[in-house]
């Protein structure tokens, strides 16, 4: 019997160790596999043979597993060249070494195009190979899925952040703004569900090029009318020539993408520079909203475990392989939101992003249209029932810890 690689690649999220309890738990049930290995850091570490055996974790580390944020394996971000064949045979070199003959790799747009170029090179030099992907990202921005597994809990926590801030902001009479920052290079659905607290009163997103004038001129109408002014924006917001809000675009994360950040001081810096108000105030959720369990919706939760599970249920057929499994949206007897998984070629998951509909949008960076409430809102459903140690959600070792 031959066994199976599990790895995690790029932004960690609040589920993505979900989907990794759902194809060691699959292989419990169903041992397709007579083990079940995980790769520490990602591709960059399987590639350097650190790989740790999860195929017998206990049910007890499982559950633990599914409410502990980041990733357990340990992460990278590293591009495999297509046309260089070096990094490709020695991924088969390890798997080899280790009877591995399937590989799932858990992760977002250039996770998916990795599985793509291994599964295309291994056709040709490694038959006997196959390759599986598993999606997740904050950004919500994969296509031809739905939602991606670690949006809704990102969501979800980025509303209550808003909320929170909302609540303490208007407790005084200063006369200043509240600007928050999200992720989203290049997709605003994270800053827009932060319009599901109910307290955004501008917001700004980076598909529409930002026009100075125009959002001065609404800031300042809030403020007159209101004597205060929340406002969201996505880190990667831009003005019409793409120059980004923020600063911090000279170094790239690996992947030749710009690091963002720093959006949300300069649009305060804006306001207070056109004299509208003496003084901003600035929330950058950053790496909180993709590593907070305790905020953890129970619909992702569940969808990225079964993801994992469905992963590991469709690779019994020895024919699977570049595929990646994903999320539709479906309703069930009662017209309610039901989740329908599928499977489809990583080439369509991989090189595209999917943007926050511009039909969703309303003018003059007034928020999002009720279509956009309606696809939130079942997303962000339910509390799982969290394991607490000593007052605080309870975690394990991350497997590259120990």
């Amino acid at each position: 019997m031959s066994s199976c690689l599990v790895a995690q690649s790029g932004g960690p999220t609040a589920v993505i160790n979900a989907s990794l309890a759902g194809v060691i738990r699959a292989n419990q049930l169903n041992p397709c596999y007579e083990h079940v290995y995980g790769g520490l850091y990602g591709i960059e570490g399987v590639l350097q043979d650190k790989l740790y055996d999860l195929t017998n974790i206990s049910a007890r580390e499982i559950e633990l597993l599914k409410q502990t944020p980041s990733s357990a394996l340990g992460t990278c971000r590293y591009k495999l060249k297509r046309g260089d064949d070096k990094d490709y045979n020695q991924l088969v070199e390890v798997m080899d070494a280790h009877g591995i003959e399937t590989m799932f790799y858990i992760g977002g747009n250039d996770s998916m195009d990795t599985v793509d170029a291994l599964s295309e090179w291994a056709k040709a030099n490694a038959p006997g190979k196959r390759f599986v992907g598993i999606p997740k990202t904050v950004d919500n921005d994969l296509v031809p899925v739905d939602h991606c597994p670690g949006f809704p809990s990102a969501a979800k926590f980025a509303a209550m952040v808003t909320h929170a801030t909302a609540m303490d902001y208007g407790a005084f009479t200063r006369p200043e703004v509240f600007v928050l920052e999200t992720m989203g290079r290049d997709a605003g659905w994270l800053a827009a569900s932060c319009c599901l607290s109910g307290d955004v009163d501008l917001l700004v997103l980076p598909e529409e090029d930002f026009d100075k004038d125009a959002f001065m001129a609404q800031v300042k109408r809030v403020m007159d009318e209101k004597g205060e002014c929340y406002i969201v924006v996505s880190e990667g917001t831009h003005f019409a020539d793409g120059t980004y809000l923020s600063a911090g675009k000279s170094a790239d994360d690996g992947f030749a993408h710009a690091q963002l950040g720093g959006a949300g001081q300069a649009l305060k810096q804006m306001i207070i520079d056109e004299g509208i108000v003496p003084r901003g105030l600035v929330q950058d959720l950053s790496r909180a909203a993709r590593s907070s369990s305790f905020a953890q919706s129970k619909v992702d939760v569940s969808e990225a475990f079964e993801l994992g599970m469905s992963a590991h249920m469709r690779s019994a057929d020895g024919s699977f392989t570049g595929q990646v499994v994903g999320v539709r949206r479906g309703k069930d007897e009662d017209g309610n939101y039901a989740p329908e998984f599928f499977a489809g070629p990583a080439s369509e998951f991989a090189n595209a992003v999917k943007s926050f509909p511009a039909e969703w949008i309303l003018p003059d960076y007034a928020g999002i249209a009720p279509e956009a409430y309606d696809y939130f809102r079942p997303l962000i459903q339910g509390e799982p029932d969290i394991v607490y140690d000593n007052g605080l959600p309870a975690t394990i070792v991350a497997f590259n810890k120990r």
